[in-house]
C-alpha cells in the first residue's frame, strides 16, 4: 500500500509540475512595444497623409523594405515596426485610419506567437482591426495578408521557429474572417514555403527576416493579383 501511495505522490508531484510548467509557457504581455515603437509612431505621426496613400502596416518583415521603390508606387508608405505585435498595432491605428488611406495591407502577428500570445487573440485583434478601419475610414480597402512560414535550419530566432501549427491556425483565422467581413485575403504563406514547409532559404537570410528576393517574390504576388491597381 505504500508503495501505491508513494507511487501516487510522485504522480501527483509530477503532473502538477507539468500544469506549472505549461502555465509559465502560456505567459505573455499585450504591454509589450519594442524599444523603437514610440520613435516610429512620433515619425509616422510627423509626415503628411493623404487619401492616395497606400499603407504597409505590421512589422519587422513590413518595416525591411522600401515600398515605393520596390513597387514603384510614389504613394506607398511603410508603416512598420520591428518587433511590433497586433496590440501595438491595434494602439497605433489612429494614425492610419486619420489619413484616410486609399488601401491598407496588413501583415502581423508571427512576434505575437513567439511571445504566447494566443492564436485566438491574435485573430481578435486582427477582428478589431479591421472593425475600426471599417468605422473610422470607410473607404479604405483593406488587405489581409496570410503569416509567412519560417525556417529552423536558421539558429537566429529560435522562438520564432517550429510555430508551423499556430502560423497555420492563424492562417486559416484570417481566411475566415476575410470572407466574414468581405475585405481581401492575399494568401502570401504558400508562395513562400520550400518542398519541406519551410521558408525558402533564398527569401530568407536569419530563417524570419526576408532577402531582396523574398521581397521581389511579395511584389510579385501583389503585382499579378492586381492589388495595389
Amino acid at each position: 500500500m505504500k508503495k501505491i501511495k508513494i507511487a501516487f505522490l510522485f504522480a501527483l508531484t509530477a503532473l502538477i509540475s507539468s500544469a506549472q510548467a505549461q502555465t509559465q509557457t502560456a505567459k505573455w504581455d499585450s504591454t509589450y512595444r519594442p524599444s523603437a515603437y514610440d520613435l516610429k509612431v512620433n515619425q509616422f505621426k510627423f509626415f503628411p497623409n493623404s487619401t492616395k496613400d497606400i499603407i504597409f502596416l505590421g512589422n519587422s518583415i513590413t518595416a525591411g523594405t522600401d515600398w515605393s521603390e520596390l513597387l514603384q508606387l510614389p504613394n506607398a508608405r511603410n508603416r512598420g515596426i520591428s518587433g511590433d505585435i497586433t496590440f501595438g498595432v491595434l494602439e497605433r491605428l489612429d494614425e492610419v485610419i486619420e489619413g484616410q488611406p486609399a488601401k491598407v495591407f496588413i501583415l502581423i502577428g508571427v512576434n505575437d506567437i513567439s511571445r504566447n500570445i494566443p492564436d485566438q487573440v491574435i485573430l481578435d485583434n486582427f477582428q478589431k482591426m479591421v472593425s475600426r478601419i471599417k468605422a473610422g475610414s470607410p473607404k479604405t480597402k483593406i488587405y489581409l495578408q496570410t503569416l509567412l512560414p519560417t525556417n529552423n535550419t536558421f539558429d537566429k530566432f529560435k522562438n520564432h521557429y517550429n510555430k508551423d501549427e499556430h502560423i497555420a491556425f492563424v492562417n486559416r483565422g484570417l481566411r475566415e474572417l476575410a470572407t466574414r467581413e468581405n475585405v481581401t485575403l492575399i494568401d502570401l504563406h504558400p508562395h513562400f514555403l520550400d518542398s519541406e514547409k519551410r521558408l525558402i532559404k533564398e527569401y530568407t537570410h536569419d530563417g524570419l527576416h526576408l532577402t531582396l528576393e523574398g521581397y521581389q517574390k511579395w511584389a510579385e504576388v501583389l503585382k499579378k493579383g492586381n492589388y495595389l491597381k
